[in-house]
Formats: C-alpha cells, structure tokens, sequence
C-alpha cells in the first residue's frame, strides 16, 4: 500500500522516514517532490566525466546517458522507496529512473538519478527533479547489511556499484 501524502508527513514528522531537507510545501497526494543536487556525471568517449552543475545550468545533450544524485538524503527503515521522475519534466522530454527506481527498505542516502534526455534540457542544481512514493513492506525484513550497507553514505552520483 501506498502511503498518502497526510502519512508521508506524519511519518517524517515521526523521523520513519528521513527527507533533509525537508519542505512540507513539496509533499504530493501520494510522494514528495526530490530535488537535483550538484553533482553530475557525463558518459562520453567510454567514460565519465564529472561535472559541478553550476547555479546558471548545465544543457544536457539528446541521447547521452547521465548520473546525477538527489539534493535531498532520503531513505526509511519501515518503508520501500520508489523514485520516479515527474510529469513536468517528462512533458520537456526529460527520463529519470529509466530502470533503478526501487530504493530498498533501510536505505537512506542521497539517491543516484538515471538521466536521458531526449531534447537538449537545462538542468540546475536544486531544481524538481522527480518525486519519491513510500510503501509498506508485506512479509519478514531483513535488510542485510552487506546487501544494503554499500549505498547508504552514498553523497554523489554512483556509478556501477557491484556486491
């Protein structure tokens, strides 16, 4: 089940969920709105390329993957998270979470963004980028640390992490 925007705030007011910063103004019928933060990676000529999205914007280019993270440290050890994009971006031709949006019950970090664009887009630090969901967990947790642990100081965009 879905948890509504009423418990999505009872939840971060009860610290089950962690959203810093926090704006109550963001919070949606059934998600928070996530922002972008600073870092962003660039895959070009086989590689990555880091990039600190200046305040002004950076234009990202049709058909090239990027990695980008939310502004916000987000996670819960009650509830299964799922990030997505939002319809506004969507609309401008802009993809996030293109195939990792579960966020796993215990996590709590800055999330790495899947990007595509398929317009030239300007991205800015700060800016709306997706909104995330919460859910509650049906059947026994065990949140192994090895499994899990890996991601949760994650602060910039993650690039093929492995078990």
């Amino acid at each position: 089940m879905i948890l509504t925007g009423d418990a999505i705030r009872n939840a971060v007011d009860s610290g089950e969920i962690t959203f810093s910063p926090y704006d109550v103004a963001g919070v949606n019928p059934n998600s928070i709105n996530y922002h972008l933060g600073r870092g962003l990676k660039v895959f070009e000529d086989g590689g990555w390329r880091d990039v600190d999205l200046p305040d002004a914007g950076f234009i990202l280019e049709p058909h090239r993957m990027y990695l980008g993270h939310t502004e916000e440290v987000i996670g819960s050890s009650r509830f299964a998270m799922r990030l997505i994009g939002c319809s506004s971006n969507g609309r401008r031709g802009l993809f996030l979470q293109l195939s990792a949006d579960l966020g796993h019950t215990t996590s709590c970090h800055r999330w790495t963004l899947e990007i595509l664009a398929a317009l030239p887009t300007r991205l800015r630090p700060g800016m709306v980028a997706g909104q995330v969901s919460f859910w509650h967990n049906t059947g026994r947790l065990d949140p192994s640390p090895a499994t899990y642990a890996r991601f949760n100081h994650a602060c910039e965009p993650q690039i093929g992490v492995t078990p």
